[in-house]
């Protein structure tokens, strides 16, 4: 199947799964595969197309955000020269609508960690508990639900490669299968209430819940903050904040919960609704600065984002 795609309304299939926002995409041939919830199914990109299989049309419109206004988005956090340089350098990324629930423990996992690992770790966790799916024949595996993770023992989740994550994976799906929370609700909360509610999980801190806020429930002026996209402030927005407060960002290297909240609040207020989509872009942008990195399939791999 294939869905036509408008050149007015931009759309770059690799650089949306390779910009650090999911982590069990894999590239094979030409063919993107990817398992999303039950189903795996494969995509990818021709000059005025979007081929797929194993899935319906309305489903991959909607995983890959192209109900978006792209090109009013990208308007409308058109800000500044740099973050138009961006735009322009990988215009057509889009802010996929993942599964909540992976989301969520992807994003417990990924603390300290950088994307490699993270793949490793969502790989290992999918294989052990999740349900195997025959496609194309090769074999996928669907993330495990909250029950299957609630009653795993804590030595299978270290087997994992998890780590003290073991712990707060363990504790967020007993709590989410016990108490049957409904984390699909959140997309009709404000964001505030949505990110509180997050909070309350264990190992989910102030990043963790702005990605899963993001990248799973739609909530745009979500602005996470990692080592990436500090950096990006210090480089191109310092003359936002007062001198002691950027002294003290550049000398120190783990950001406090009040300095993670003022490069936050900065980015909603100066980018406006859609400071998702802004933050996405800056973080790929200073991310593959480096000539020697390309956007390619090495970029979903090995590229940090350290949180």
């Amino acid at each position: 199947m294939r869905i036509k795609l408008n050149p007015s309304v931009p759309f770059n299939l690799e650089v949306t799964l390779c910009c650090g926002q999911v982590f069990r995409w894999e590239k094979h041939g030409e063919w993107w595969y990817g398992v999303v919830r039950d189903r795996a199914f494969k995509a990818r990109q021709t000059a005025d197309a979007l081929e797929f299989e194993n899935a319906d049309a309305e489903f991959v419109k909607n995983y890959f955000g192209l109900h978006d206004d792209l090109a009013m988005i990208l308007r409308g956090i058109s800000r500044d020269d740099h973050i138009k340089q961006t735009i322009r350098m990988f215009k057509g990324l889009r802010i996929l609508r993942q599964d909540p629930w992976e989301c969520l423990i992807s994003y417990v996992c990924a603390t300290y960690k950088n994307i490699a690992a993270i793949r490793q770790m969502l790989s290992k966790l999918s294989r052990m508990f999740g349900n195997k799916v025959r496609f194309d024949n090769m074999d996928f595996y669907t993330f495990p639900k909250p029950h299957e993770l609630a009653t795993a023992s804590k030595t299978q989740l270290l087997n994992c490669g998890l780590g003290y994550r073991a712990e707060y994976v363990h504790q967020t799906a007993r709590t989410i299968f016990h108490s049957k929370f409904n984390i699909e609700r959140l997309r009709k909360t404000c964001y505030e209430e949505a990110r509180t509610e997050l909070l309350a999980f264990q190992g989910v801190g102030s990043k963790a819940a702005d990605c899963i806020l993001l990248f799973s429930l739609g909530k745009f002026e979500a602005f996470p903050v990692d080592v990436w996209i500090k950096r990006a402030i210090m480089r191109h927005y310092e003359n936002h904040f007062p001198r002691e407060f950027t002294a003290r960002i550049k000398q120190e290297g783990t950001l406090t919960r009040s300095q993670y909240e003022k490069l936050s609040l900065f980015g909603r207020s100066y980018f406006g609704k859609f400071a998702g989509y802004a933050q996405e872009y800056l973080y790929h942008y200073e991310r593959t600065a480096n000539p020697s990195f390309h956007v390619s399939q090495a970029s979903a791999k090995d590229g940090e984002r350290l949180f």
